[in-house]
């Protein structure tokens, strides 16, 4: 049995593998700059979030059609079946396709024909969340937004990204407050590079329900306080923290001090193509590097459960299923570790 898990922070454009990235490009007749796998892998060693993104909107030209986001969408579906999840909150950045002349529906409807399949294909149940771009007018999120609710593709939240330093969340404020309008659920990234400031002005501008990285909240004790007391979930993503040198390496990684703080921590893959590995292979480096165990393994999975947007019935069975495992995990352990952990 898998440990149950939920993903709340997944760029679906983040999970564009080489081996697909290079086969949409073939179907569309896109000319790539790199001349095989090898040499795009080359480029994946990144000195900061910048460096990344520039390679990331790069890679995103081969995606022209309905038909390459369901497939982009399909192959995580599929890759996250493995890694144990059953829910995914999955985040779609519309301006990195409207910007370069992909239709706003093209796009959208595209990435909605996968989740429509994804509870009977993949056992996965999901839920879409918009996410603007920071560094992009607020206006323009604002415009595509309207034009999102007036539309017939549903969409379930809204959220920020992109490149943090230099553009706080209060410039969104009325981006957020249109969607709370419309009974949109609301997360943001915010202190990742960007200071502690970023996350109170999420909380209290856009008034969001969770934030997404927030690792810099630790620089903050009556940040820490807030977080604690309201129950406010961090979705942080290891892999990315290191891979785009927020952190220099993972032993580096605050992860348990945030776990014996108080925090509402989970654990997601951000953009795993590009970060080294998903769900999975961030909760299997953080158990290898810092010995988490079955009992810390759980509580991560049951935080993330507790962050997501489910309904509540839906939350007490995945939970049920975590105990399920932990009570396997401590079986088969045998009786010392039973002990230890009483």
């Amino acid at each position: 049995m898998k440990l149950p898990l939920v993903e709340l922070h997944l760029h679906i454009e983040g999970t564009l593998e080489p081996e697909l990235l290079f086969e949409l490009a073939e179907r569309n007749a896109v000319t790539l700059p790199w001349a095989s796998l090898a040499e795009l892998r080359a480029q994946y060693d990144f000195t900061d979030l910048q460096s990344f993104l520039d390679l990331y909107y790069r890679a995103l030209d081969v995606l022209r059609e309905r038909v390459d986001f369901t497939d982009l969408t399909c192959a995580y579906l599929a890759r996250a079946r493995t890694a144990g999840v059953r829910h995914a909150e999955i985040f779609f950045d519309p301006q990195a396709h409207t910007s370069r002349g992909v239709p706003l529906r093209t796009a959208l409807a595209g990435v909605r024909d996968a989740l429509e399949r994804s509870v009977d294909e993949w056992g996965i149940s999901t839920q879409l969340i918009v996410t603007f771009l920071r560094d992009r007018p607020a206006d323009e999120a604002l415009q595509i937004l309207r034009e999102i609710l007036a539309g017939e593709i549903p969409i379930d939240g809204i959220g920020l990204d992109s490149a943090e330093v230099d553009y706080p969340p209060e410039l969104f404020t009325e981006v957020f407050d249109l969607a709370r309008a419309h009974g949109l659920r609301l997360v943001a990234h915010a202190g990742e590079e960007g200071p502690p400031d970023y996350v109170w002005q999420a909380l209290d501008l856009l008034g969001v329900e969770r934030v997404d990285h927030g690792i810099r909240s630790l620089e903050d004790e009556a940040l820490l306080d807030r977080l604690v007391r309201d129950r406010i979930p961090l979705t942080v993503c290891p892999f990315s923290n290191v891979r785009l040198r927020v952190i220099d390496t993972l032993a580096d990684h605050p992860i348990v001090r945030m776990i014996d703080r108080g925090l509402l921590v989970c654990i997601n893959s951000d953009d795993p193509a590009y970060f080294g590995g998903y769900i999975d292979d961030n909760l299997a480096a953080l158990d290898a590097e810092f010995g988490l165990g079955p009992d810390r393994l759980a509580l991560l999975a049951r935080n993330g459960i507790e962050a997501s947007f489910l309904t509540p019935a839906a939350k007490a069975a995945l939970a049920d299923e975590v105990e399920t495992w932990l009570a396997t995990q401590r079986e088969a352990a045998g009786p010392a570790t039973a002990i230890r952990s009483s």
